[in-house]
């Protein structure tokens, strides 16, 4: 049996607005937190990551400019006076505008960022084969309409 003083508790809960859902138990929401906590770490990560690479394509970008210009004056100065110094600072620019431009275009376009894309092609290309397929099979055995020759009726007129 209920005492008399629960239901001026509960009268008294309504009126102070504290009638509210039960609270949830701390451990129901902890791997809700930690999920979103970890999503933040890695979106600060990849964040990160990012304007490091920022940093250093406009770096990359600033070195091969003036190995550029560097290579010109060389390839001007060996028109007037030809020297085996020069050719070989030349070959070394020619190397390092090289390396440069590899290491511009390939982490521009890596395997991580081609992945999920280069998946889906996959398994959607594979659904679209398997699906012609099918529908070729279906048509092929399915049986087809023959027409009959119509035969001419004649109506008697009675």
């Amino acid at each position: 049996m209920k005492s008399s003083q629960e239901p001026s508790q509960e009268r008294d809960s309504n009126f102070l607005g504290q009638n509210s859902p039960p609270v949830q138990d701390a451990n129901e929401q902890i791997p809700e937190t930690m999920t979103l906590d970890q999503e933040l770490v890695e979106v600060e990560r990849s964040l990160h990551k990012l304007q490091e690479r920022y940093a250093q394509v406009q770096q990359d970008q600033q070195t091969q400019a003036q190995l550029q210009e560097r290579k010109a004056q060389i390839n001007h100065q060996l028109q007037r006076a030809p020297s085996p110094e020069l050719k070989r600072e030349l070959e070394s620019i020619q190397t390092r505008l090289a390396e440069l431009e590899v290491s511009l275009e390939s982490r521009l376009f890596s395997w991580g960022s081609l992945k999920e894309p280069f998946w889906q092609i996959v398994r959607f290309g594979g659904l679209g084969i398997v699906l012609g397929w099918f529908l070729a099979f279906a048509a092929i055995q399915s049986p087809k309409p023959t027409t009959q020759p119509s035969s001419p009726t004649t109506q008697n007129p009675q």
